[in-house]
């Protein structure tokens, strides 16, 4: 999405002419760019020293490390929030461990053994980033202007939910990619109606139908 300021916009003046957002799929940072960190130490990213159990419930469990490794094309791990919980908490979904899980501290070692849930060998591919020499184009931008590593999800879910945040700031209480209330549409109010009211153009330009059509 690109807003630009109007020469009718009543906002007060502004040296910054037109605001860029790019919203790709889902990825961690360490996945994409963890291993940065051999290239800049400041950078909060892996060492190659993190690991994950197949089992969490097993002290004696094989532990899965992390590794440079990752594959442009790749087995998709689970992003439901159900599968997101396991990961974080290293513990199944249950209405149980919903009603307990500010007592569960987030240990955030399970996510092979959801992996290995979802399909066999699979906690190989999810315990994996790439080389920077592996995506250059982002090593080359990383080298030379600003990186943020502190990524956050809105909402520890799937794909729509977080793209209905960075559109209007809420999911409406979506946790998922619920087919027919996105095609009935959410009802708040998004930034682009508050840019219009503020006199400031904008645009809207996407591979695939964009979320911006999930809305009433």
């Amino acid at each position: 999405m690109v807003a630009e300021s109007s020469s009718t916009s009543a906002a007060a003046p502004s040296p910054i002419k037109t605001v860029v957002v790019l919203v790709q799929e889902n990825r961690s940072f360490d996945h994409m760019l963890g291993w940065l960190k051999n290239i800049n130490p400041e950078i909060n990213g892996a060492t190659g020293s993190e690991s994950n159990p197949i089992s969490t419930s097993d002290s004696n469990s094989t532990l899965v490390f992390y590794g440079d490794e990752a594959a442009y094309v790749d087995l998709d791990p689970g992003h439901s929030i159900q599968d997101i919980y396991e990961q974080v908490f290293g513990a199944p979904w249950t209405e149980a461990s919903l009603s307990d899980d500010s007592k569960v501290p987030p240990k955030m070692n399970g996510f092979a053994q959801n992996a290995e849930r979802l399909q066999k060998g699979m906690a190989q591919t999810v315990m994996n980033g790439f080389k920077p020499d592996a995506v250059p184009v982002y090593k080359e931008l990383a080298e030379n202007f600003a990186i943020c590593d502190r990524w956050f999800a809105s909402v520890p879910a799937s794909t729509q939910p977080n793209r209905l945040y960075v559109h209007s700031a809420t999911s409406h209480g979506a946790t998922s990619n619920n087919r027919q209330l996105l095609i009935e549409g959410y009802p708040q109010k998004t930034i682009f109606e508050s840019l219009e009211e503020a006199g400031f153009t904008f645009g809207i330009y996407y591979q695939y139908p964009p979320a911006t059509l999930f809305y009433r």
